[in-house]
């Protein structure tokens, strides 16, 4: 008869709570089965194949652990367009406009008849952008009379990091949104942009000042590269203002002009403001430009007339008779001797 001992040593069967294998790195449910399936295929499977078995599973695993990391967007390239999206409001009363869902619409900016395109800022370079309103026709006439007047602010938006293409397709062709909850301009996808566009209302017509300057501030590099963190746009008085009625062309000019970061370098601050690096480079070039002048004067004039003066001298003492200090004087016996005296 076959003995029913229970075999030991190197020949035993490995007990079950032996069998399972350390899954804690995985997430739950991968890691529920594939303890499972190694507890219940140990011993049964060559060493190769439950090694493998092994490997898919973290592989599974780590790819269930990506696909919860949110993905990271790139920043933008230097040079790279960024498309500028306005608030939608009605033309009769100036109110912003809603969606369905109670988001803020958003609309292209009016297309510049220089590129047939809405208006685009280029990363982290600073031009001079025309943008041309080819026909103003009644109901943006009354929107500008908002934007004018104060009624209504004209605010826009443009992408805080490059938008995805299918997103960029919904921005151009129905109004972009995003997920941030409640409504205003503060946003995650967005940063806010507010035109404040100055002018004049008249019964018949408008005066607007067309030159405007664009501050734009990016990130950090070292916080956020290629991403900006805010910017701004308003009138400046570099021209008279334009005079536009219904049908009209409005011409729009941008200074764009870009910060590294989120500080404003300091400027001029007026009478007795304090010493800056322009102020330091005009006082030593005032003193170098002084000492120039002192310097010709001197050796141009002074120093001609000086030698002049002092060759005067040394012939008016020979004259005197001088010699050196030395002269022969007249006196003697018989009316004639020498002698020699020596001149103070």
């Amino acid at each position: 008869m076959k003995s029913h001992r229970k075999r030991t040593g190197r020949f035993a069967k490995p007990a079950i709570e032996h069998r399972k294998r350390d899954f804690t790195f995985l997430p739950s449910a991968t890691r529920e089965t594939c303890t499972y399936l190694a507890c219940t295929m140990a011993g049964r499977l060559p060493f190769f194949s439950h090694l493998l078995l092994v490997c898919i599973a973290t592989f599974i695993g780590a790819t269930a652990a990506a696909a919860q990391e949110p993905i990271v967007q790139p920043g933008y390239k230097i040079g790279q367009p960024i498309p500028v999206s306005c608030l939608n409001r009605s033309t009769e009363t100036g109110e912003h406009v809603t969606d369905a869902s109670g988001q803020l619409s958003y609309v292209p900016f009016p297309t510049c008849n220089e590129t047939g395109r809405p208006l685009e800022l280029l990363f982290g370079v600073e031009k001079e952008i025309n943008c041309t309103l080819d026909f103003i026709d009644d109901p943006f006439f009354h929107l500008l009379e908002y934007y004018v007047h104060n009624d209504a602010p004209l605010t826009c938006r443009i992408p805080t990091k490059p938008l995805p293409p299918s997103a960029l397709k919904a921005e151009f062709e129905k109004g972009t949104q995003d997920d941030t909850d409640g409504q205003g301009s503060l946003s995650e996808v967005y940063t806010p942009m507010v035109v404040a566009l100055a002018g004049t209302l008249q019964l018949s017509h408008l005066h607007i000042a067309s030159s405007l300057n664009v501050l734009v501030h990016a990130a950090p590099k070292s916080v956020a590269p290629g991403t900006i963190a805010a910017a701004t746009a308003y009138s400046i008085s570099r021209e008279p203002p334009t005079r536009i009625v219904i049908g009209d062309s409005l011409p729009l000019r941008f200074s764009v002009r870009w910060y590294p970061n989120t500080s404003l370098p300091s400027g001029w601050t007026g009478v007795g403001g304090h010493l800056t690096f322009s102020t330091l480079v005009y006082c030593l070039i005032s003193a170098g430009a002084s000492a120039a002048i002192c310097l010709a004067y001197f050796r141009g004039i002074e120093l001609p007339r000086r030698l002049k003066s002092h060759g005067k001298d040394r012939l008016g003492g020979v004259e005197r008779g001088g010699l050196g200090g030395y002269g022969i004087a007249n006196g003697g016996y018989g009316g004639y001797g020498y002698g020699v005296g020596k001149r103070d």
